[in-house]
């Protein structure tokens, strides 16, 4: 297999290799290849080996802050912007595709490619958008499991921030005992979240003629700040890193058979997980289409939403299941958007944390915005920050996006593996168009208002952006020549 410099790939695979050994000899804070697949017994059954790292991921893609995005356009818009839900999970399912096939074969996580790839400068760039991207997650989650402990219990909002800080001691817990404890548990509170809103549908019982409707493309300047939202909490930049390092939990053979197997079956996981995720941010939408828009009701807050569903469903066990998919939702996209921190920081800084500091950190960012809304308007003001905060995750999107299609194509590192002309094309459209649609929020944004327009520093900042955005796209890769490398793994 080939290898790079000091400076580029073939020196961060070497750090797996050594935290792989670590892993090893006891560290469980690393869960590279900690489930074996080279001595499963082969067949259709060898498949469920490899089922998981997607189903982890997915929990992302119906975290509280699509709650807050398809909510509002469900009751806004009707059913008018189901397309757009459809098009982000077709975007995602290649994405994280390119995810899993970045880490089976390069067998280096988005981030740590990154690192070797760009400048030390360019790098910490990306690093410092990512974590913002996660602390925007976080605070979709710390408000949703909050929100869900109001409507549960009648807990304050404030205290249930509080409560919800520590949740950090549950994954600390599920951690120690391996990825595929991990993996249950998420696929547990996925089940949950599905099994709800199953029994929602029974309930409302939408039209299936304006749901088919929805899927026909439509837009217009009204919906588009909420479209770009559904859009960022569909597809999630820091999913991207996160699925990279999940595949890597499987030890495979890295002989072509072996990763083509690894890839397949990667897929297979993928297309399954993200359609689930699919369906479930659907029948939200779907929900809040049929129950508030068709009775011309405006829903500025989840838990105005919760109130509203039994007298409009005509039973409370609407409301009820409502907010324990909700508290699912929060907690399931907690323990992931931890994980995705640690490979995070460790991919662009070659720094370790522990989950407790970890999480400490992020939350921390988390509350202070969250209290902050809290304090000065109330709960009217907790659905729009969840749906700013979605925002904040597309308008990032493009910088996990550009990196992810240019590894994944370069052919000195994917070898045979490298992506298809077809699949490139694909990938580039999809960033091009996510690229439009925040240029066009971004113009918007900063010609409203006075005359005067956005100060100074708004267009710098967006100048910024901008040339970081041109520079990871067309600055050549830091890769030199290749070298032969030992395969002590295979």
């Amino acid at each position: 297999m080939p290898s790079w410099g000091p400076s580029g790939i073939g020196s961060e695979r070497r750090n797996v290799e050594r935290r792989t050994r670590q892993e090893e000899g006891g560290d469980m804070t690393n869960l590279e290849q900690s489930v074996d697949m080279r001595w499963r017994v082969p067949g259709q059954w060898r498949m469920f080996g490899f089922i998981g790292p997607a189903a982890m991921v997915s929990v992302g893609y119906m975290d509280p802050g699509n709650w807050a995005t398809d909510l509002e356009g469900g009751a806004r818009f009707g059913y008018q912007l189901l397309w757009v839900l459809l098009a982000s999970n077709v975007i995602a399912v290649l994405l994280q595709s390119l995810a899993a096939r970045l880490g089976i074969v390069g067998r280096l996580d988005l981030a740590q490619a990154c690192r070797a790839g760009y400048s030390r400068p360019v790098s910490l760039s990306l690093w410092v958008l990512c974590e913002l991207a996660i602390i925007a997650c976080d605070l979709a989650e710390l408000l949703g499991s909050a929100i869900a402990l109001n409507m549960l219990f009648g807990i304050p909002l404030i205290w249930g921030v509080v409560i919800t800080a520590f949740d950090v001691m549950l994954i600390m817990v599920l951690q120690h005992y391996g990825i595929r404890k991990l993996e249950a548990v998420v696929a547990a509170l996925v089940l949950t979240i599905g099994v709800c809103m199953a029994i929602e549908m029974v309930l409302v019982q939408p039209v299936l003629g304006d749901i088919v409707g929805g899927l026909v493309p439509k837009i217009d300047a009204n919906s588009l700040l909420v479209a770009i939202g559904i859009l960022g909490a569909t597809v999630m930049p820091h999913n991207l890193y996160l699925h990279s390092s999940l595949v890597q939990t499987r030890r495979i053979s890295h002989t072509p058979a072996g990763q083509r197997e690894a890839i397949r079956y990667n897929f297979v996981d993928t297309l399954l997980a993200l359609n689930i995720a699919f369906i479930i941010n659907a029948s939200i939408l779907v929900l809040s289409a049929s129950t508030f828009f068709t009775h011309g009701i405006e829903v500025n807050e989840l838990q105005q939403a919760h109130t509203l569903l039994t007298p409009l469903v005509g039973t409370t066990l609407a409301a009820t299941v409502f907010a324990i998919a909700l508290l699912a939702a929060g907690q399931s996209s907690t323990l992931t958007g931890t994980l995705a921190g640690q490979v995070v920081m460790e991919g662009f800084l070659s720094l370790r944390m522990s989950p407790l500091a970890r999480r400490l950190l992020t939350r921390g960012l988390a509350i202070v915005p969250a209290v902050g809304v809290l304090a000065y308007q109330g709960d009217s003001g907790v659905l729009q920050l969840l749906i700013l905060s979605q925002v904040v995750l597309s308008l990032q999107l493009p910088f996990a996006i550009v990196p992810l299609v240019r590894f994944t194509s370069d052919r000195q590192l994917m070898g045979q593996f490298a992506s298809p002309t077809w699949v490139r094309v694909a990938a580039w459209s999809a960033a091009a168009g996510i690229v439009s649609l925040n240029a066009w929020l971004v113009w918007r944004t900063l010609t409203a208002g006075s005359s005067g327009g956005a100060p100074w520093y708004a267009y710098l900042l967006v100048g910024s952006l901008t040339t970081l955005l041109l520079w990871i796209s067309c600055v050549p890769l830091k890769l030199s020549a290749p070298v032969a490398l030992e395969e002590s793994r295979a």
